[in-house]
């Protein structure tokens, strides 16, 4: 039997108590708590996290609470205190400073000196004697005495003196309700009856780029400079460098393995393939081997290793593709055919969606009666890519995979490498992409590619930051990807891909786009679908950098502009302000101290002017109404002097569809602006 959340336990046969009864705090409906404590949390390090709980216990005494954290590798809890918010929900913080685990939970206790303080307080405006009240206080201070040392047990014999022989004097009530020596009681609570939350509930930290981030994808094979080569990763190396001027700190590859021959996808994912297609890098293996190898034509393991080293150099991470399936000639149907689904006629069972199917791929079987070997196979391969310098990966549709294994696989690896980040590519139903979340997935990809209107982008947005799902689901927004060309890529032209680029950019603090068919405003797609005609994922493409109307300036200034000011380094500080025009997003992001104060205004209107008036929370930020303030267009880098809390902006889709905007106020010299502090 369980009483309360005290845990307090009765034997079932005898009936007798198994725990203190004296303990009379109430801890209850601790946030955050994923499912009942079955799933951590997330954090990046330097982040903090914030624990609410009601807690309460009978009568009319005063109640102390602490919130109790410490990291996986430390062996006493540490302790932050917890202040009362209404309604007997409390509220503390702390902040995780490591990669790996961190453990939480809640300790509250009757804490008598303080109801002793607030009662003697009554009794002073009641005119009451207050003999024997003090002397019961002198009793609570003695006991803490007890446990000091030093200039404090000094200091709390002063007091006892004072309230022992100057029992009815200013002084001794002075005394017993100042705030020495409330800090001082304060130091020395008693736990022997404190109650504690019956659950350690957990929090994964990861590295910094979990929580910051801008992605670019590009395929190796296109990469080479001239067109009719295939691209190496010697290429890869020789664009680093703009890469990194673009302000790009993660440089994605997709599979890099040898790609089978059978059933090869022909250009624009023709079933037949033609004697020179090179077929889609996800069908992995072949001859040359499976996923512990390159494509020959790529280069050498080495040469991978090269890529890794020469990215790093420049702040850079390359992050792998984890697609784990096989096409028909890869090393594990022969030598692992148990691995695979056979079909009644004795054929292995290749990737179908009906009445779609993917003959160039083989699933792998995670009910096979080998799971084990499977599963350790797997991990060596994730290993393996590690052990040359790999530490982001991108999982190709994890959703088809079981959620046990991915729970094992990321737990294991993360271990031994807590700062391996790994993204879940998986477009997919909202419970499935948050379980993916809640089993271990770092990031995640979302819905952000199909929202288009200010409604749809209010809700969505508020969905992912502003509900528990905030705690465990890092979003990762991308405006495309090689399988995804969105119907407003297709016909919204340069001004859609600027817009999309904006709020990818400063909604989510980890964004990516799949280039250079992004930066180039490539828009050509297969009739009434939303994939890209002739599609890299088909064949080697050869692209020009330098054409007329790219957005590689833009990018870089935008990825600029996320560096440089820090409120744009969090999804999780994002408020929608009102505009008064529908078709003008309106959005905040700040500091806690308010030194970075970001405002974004958008058109998502690719096609027309807009503008209106937006509503800047003045009262929010402290900014006296009757004193201008300064807000520079760090896009357009216009300077503006607004008053008050409506403004207007008037956006050109034309020119730039929106502005990101840094706020500064007047200060007293009335020449000089400064940051809003």
């Amino acid at each position: 039997m369980q009483l309360g959340n005290n845990m307090i336990k009765f034997n079932a046969t005898t009936g007798d108590i198994m725990d203190d009864g004296r303990k009379r705090v109430i801890i209850e409906h601790v946030r955050p708590e994923i499912v009942g404590g079955r799933y951590p949390i997330k954090r990046v390090i330097g982040e903090g996290v914030t624990v609410t709980a009601d807690i309460f216990t009978d009568g009319h005494d005063s109640v102390s609470a602490s919130l109790l954290y410490k990291s996986g590798t430390d062996s006493r809890w540490k302790e932050a205190p917890m202040k009362y918010i209404n309604n007997d929900r409390w509220e503390g913080e702390f902040t995780v400073e490591r990669t790996g685990k961190y453990f939480y939970t809640v300790r509250a206790w009757v804490d008598h000196f303080r109801t002793w303080q607030k009662d003697l307080e009554k009794r002073v405006d009641a005119g009451q004697d207050l003999n024997v009240p003090l002397l019961v206080g002198i009793e609570l201070i003695k006991k803490a005495s007890n446990a000091a040392s030093g200039d404090e047990k000094k200091r709390l014999a002063d007091i006892i003196h004072v309230l022992k022989n100057t029992p009815e004097t200013e002084a001794a009530v002075s005394a017993a309700l100042g705030d020495e020596l409330s800090g001082l009681m304060a130091g020395y609570p008693r736990f022997d009856l404190a109650s504690v939350y019956f659950r350690e509930l957990e929090v994964t930290v990861d590295i910094r780029k979990a929580g910051f981030s801008s992605w670019y994808e590009r395929f190796p094979r296109s990469c080479a400079p001239e067109p009719g080569r295939h691209g190496t990763f010697r290429d890869c190396e020789a664009l680093l460098p703009e890469i990194a001027r673009m302000g790009f700190d993660v440089f994605y590859l997709p599979p890099v393995h040898p790609i089978g021959v059978t059933n090869r996808k022909g250009k624009n994912n023709s079933p037949k393939a033609e004697a020179d297609d090179v077929g889609s890098p996800w069908a992995i293996g072949a001859a040359e081997g499976g996923h512990k190898s390159t494509h020959p034509h790529l280069g050498t393991i080495e040469d991978f290793e090269s890529l890794v080293s020469q990215a790093r150099d420049l702040g850079i991470d390359l992050a792998m593709d984890l697609a784990f399936q096989c096409s028909p000639d890869h090393p594990y149907v022969k030598e692992h055919p148990e691995w695979f689904t056979l079909r009644p006629d004795g054929t292995i069972q290749y990737a179908e969606n009906p009445p779609k199917k993917y003959e160039d791929i083989f699933p792998l079987n995670f009910e096979t009666d080998h799971w084990q070997d499977l599963w350790e196979e797997l991990r060596s391969v994730v290993q393996f890519w590690i052990d040359r310098g790999v530490r982001i990966f991108r999982v190709d549709n994890p959703h088809t995979k079981p959620f046990p294994f991915w729970e094992w696989l990321i737990s294991n690896i993360k271990k031994e490498h807590p700062e391996v980040i790994f993204l879940a590519e998986a477009f997919t139903r909202p419970k499935v992409m948050y379980e993916l979340a809640r089993i271990g997935f770092t990031q995640s990809y979302t819905y952000f590619t199909w929202r288009n209107t200010k409604g749809e982008f209010m809700d969505y947005i508020t969905e992912l930051f502003n509900t528990e799902v905030r705690e465990y689901f890092r979003p990762n927004f991308w405006p495309n990807t090689p399988d995804i060309l969105p119907e407003h890529l297709q016909y919204g032209g340069r001004p859609v891909h600027i817009i999309r680029l904006i709020l990818a950019a400063t909604l989510s603090s980890n964004y990516g786009i799949y280039g250079p068919s992004f930066e180039l405003c490539a828009s050509e797609a297969i009739p009434s679908k939303e994939e890209y005609l002739h599609s890299e994922k088909y064949e080697v493409r050869h692209w020009d950098w330098d054409t007329p109307g790219n957005l590689r300036d833009l990018i870089a200034r935008i990825n600029m502009i996320r560096r440089e000011n820090p409120a744009l380094h969090s999804p999780w500080n994002l408020t929608f302000y009102e505009s008064e025009n529908s078709f003008i997003l309106f959005y905040g992001k700040m500091t806690k101290d308010l030194s970075s104060i970001i405002l974004v205004a958008v058109n998502l209107d690719p096609y027309h002017t807009q503008s209106g008036w937006v509503h800047v929370p003045i009262t929010e930020l402290g900014i006296d109404p009757s004193q201008p303030y300064l807000v520079h267009d760090l896009l357009g880098d216009d300077k503006y002097i607004w008053h008050g809390e409506k403004n207007f902006v008037e956006l050109n889709p034309q020119v730039l569809p929106g502005c990101i905007f840094r706020l500064r106020r007047r200060l007293k010299r009335e020449s000089d602006f400064d940051y809003f502090m």
